[in-house]
């Protein structure tokens, strides 16, 4: 079963930062794809999640949180209502990948800073993944961070391209 590897707070503002091709060319020997820059890469050999995290770890010039997931989960996010909605103007849909399930608490949907003036909302939560939008502002990453406090664990944010991008290569696995 293939494994999805995200990883959290890589090649941000010139902080943690690597090339991620350079680093699937290293991990060749599991069959490693690079999507983006963002640190994010389908794993298609037959491994374990810990044997992945070792490699990443003895790579990787700087500690980070990895989230790793199997194919399955992330290929169920392809066939997601939210999947289907329409691509607005100056809206960017999103998945956040949270390091662990933890209980869901809130009541969702969430609208920060204010339901009238929003620049992210959380829309649904279905296990680790958290389903959102925002709008393109500089004060975005902020509330972007603000989704470890609320859900209680460490996540990383891919845009929904970026989640296409994974359901095609595992298309093809």
């Amino acid at each position: 079963m293939a494994l999805v590897v995200l990883l959290r707070g890589v090649n941000v503002g010139g902080h943690r930062t690597f090339r991620p091709k350079q680093l699937a060319e290293q991990l060749a020997h599991l069959d490693a794809v690079n999507i983006g820059a963002a640190g994010t890469f389908v794993i298609r050999k037959k491994v374990t999640p810990a044997k992945v995290r070792a490699e990443l770890l003895s790579r990787l010039p700087f500690e980070t949180e990895i989230m790793i997931c199997e194919a399955r989960e992330m290929a169920g996010l392809m066939s997601h209502p939210f999947a289907k909605q329409p691509v607005r103007p100056g809206v960017t849909r999103f998945v956040s990948v949270l390091a662990k399930r933890t209980l869901p608490t809130l009541s969702l949907p969430i609208c920060l800073p204010s339901a009238d003036k929003w620049l992210l909302k959380i829309l649904a939560r279905e296990g680790r993944f958290v389903f959102g939008a925002y709008r393109r502002h500089m004060k975005v990453i902020g509330y972007l961070g603000k989704i470890d406090q609320l859900l209680g664990a460490p996540a990383t944010t891919r845009n929904w391209n970026t989640i296409a991008a994974i359901g095609k290569v595992l298309d093809r696995t």
